[in-house]
């Protein structure tokens, strides 16, 4: 399991307002590249799609405090998801044996750490990308 060490830095901003407009340009040139559910393509995963929109509705159930926090390392965390080769920590769900998680960890270009958080369904194949937080 290596650290990837991504090219782009924080979102700038201290206020959820702030860093939000900057995260949604992001996603906006994400969505754009497709007519129909938003996802870039991880060079992990051979290529395959990693769909984004699933982080969103997830971090919308987290307190002010932390979407912030997570937002400010999304454009890390899709530079991740596109160019990091090092293979991940591959965690089993319990409860459903189908579901598997996939832990990215990378640093940003201010040194920042942070991991990423990839749900794979093992029967349909499909990749979500549902988290980014940062290392403790």
């Amino acid at each position: 399991m290596g650290v990837f060490k991504s090219k782009d830095k924080l979102i700038a901003g201290t206020s959820y307002e702030e860093v939000v407009k900057i995260a949604r340009v992001e996603h906006k040139k994400i969505e754009n590249l497709t007519k129909r559910q938003p996802y870039v393509r991880s060079t992990y995963f051979r290529g395959d799609k990693v769909f984004v929109s699933l982080f969103w509705t997830h971090l919308m159930q987290k307190n002010l405090r932390i979407r912030t926090q997570r937002l400010k390392l999304y454009r890390a965390a899709i530079d991740l998801l596109r160019k990091s080769h090092d293979a991940p920590e591959t965690i089993y769900q319990k409860n459903d044996l189908n579901i598997l998680l996939h832990r990215f960890h990378g640093v940003t270009k201010d040194g920042i750490g942070f991991c990423v958080q990839v749900k794979q369904d093992k029967r349909s194949g499909r990749k979500d990308f549902m988290s980014v937080y940062p290392k403790k």
